[in-house]
């Protein structure tokens, strides 16, 4: 079923230069925010200790944080996990203390703050500094590979500008994604990082099928300039991209609301991904490919020598 009765034709191409003031307002907002104040590292970059503990009855997480801070924690981050008798506290490095010291002196403080001694200790995970660092080289090197890829495959499938275009839109969705949570100071981790990577994805796919319909348009239409073009086919391809970011979207808030605060950062960066690749695929990377000069030269396929010449010998008898 189709949003629209009939083709739209929304001039997106015409409203380019505004886009291309908003991309760079909110990148460069997003890189001042980064540089000043960072992103809120989780322990899984940071190195510190993971401590689960299960509650007889639900457990309170206002008056576990109050307790906590009170016992000289006040830098721990406390979450459900499973459920509400289920708790989830995440304590950065201290210094002179070691993994069990740390662990012993979080238990003792909600015992002592508990009526009831059913506080079980489940498990106690700690991350060191070292592995943190590396994990965080190794999380920045896998998106520089994986943008390289990509420009290495949008070049062979489409042209240059193509590509120039596509791997454009996607440091746009990540700096900004990024950005949001720098100057929202949401915590940053392992799973949001592969938020992030999927937000890549996502956006490349979407970037991908507005592509293919302007190499398909610019074959079969003999007349129209390149923004004409490029207009007619996102204007075509605009049910199936609200459609497709619609659903995703519905599943994530879905997620977000009802999966638990564990999943809280990794369902948000793909809700914030998903809306900045929508918008990136429609103005980013085909306004970037105008920029650059594309043509319908460039996307008409190579003719073979000889491919237009009369085949004599068949019309012989």
């Amino acid at each position: 079923m189709k949003i629209f009765n009939k083709e739209p034709s929304f001039d997106f191409m015409g409203k380019r230069k505004l886009a291309l003031i908003v991309s760079i307002l909110l990148v460069i907002l997003s890189m001042a925010s980064l540089a000043t104040r960072g992103l809120n590292f989780g322990i899984d970059f940071t190195g510190g200790t993971l401590i689960e503990v299960g509650y007889e009855n639900s457990a309170d997480l206002t008056e576990v944080r109050a307790t906590l801070e009170s016992a000289g924690y006040g830098d721990a981050i406390t979450q459900h996990f499973g459920s509400s008798k289920d708790v989830l506290i995440r304590v950065p490095p201290h210094e002179g203390m070691s993994n069990a010291d740390l662990s012993t002196g979080v238990l003792n403080a909600l015992h002592g703050a508990s009526d009831s001694d059913e506080i079980e200790m489940r498990r106690v995970e700690f991350v060191g500094p070292q592995v943190g660092e590396e994990l965080t080289e190794q999380g920045g090197l896998a998106m520089i590979y994986a943008l390289f890829g990509i420009l290495i495959y949008i070049t062979l499938r489409f042209e240059k500008r193509f590509a120039v275009g596509s791997v454009t839109a996607l440091i746009h969705d990540v700096v900004i994604t990024l950005g949001i949570f720098s100057v929202l100071q949401l915590q940053f981790d392992l799973t949001t990082l592969a938020a992030i990577l999927a937000v890549i994805g996502y956006s490349l796919n979407d970037t991908i099928v507005v592509f293919d319909r302007i190499r398909e348009n610019f074959r079969k239409m003999r007349k129209g300039s390149p923004v004409e073009v490029s207009n007619r086919s996102i204007n075509q391809m605009l049910s199936r991209t609200l459609v497709t970011s619609l659903t995703t979207l519905f599943v994530l808030i879905a997620l977000f609301v009802l999966g638990g605060e564990i999943i809280h950062s990794f369902a948000t960066a793909l809700i914030i991904g998903v809306v900045v690749g929508t918008y990136s695929s429609v103005y980013v990377a085909s306004a970037t490919a105008l920029a650059l000069g594309v043509s319908k030269q460039d996307l008409m396929p190579v003719k073979k020598e000889g491919e237009d010449e009369p085949d004599v010998l068949g019309d012989q008898p």
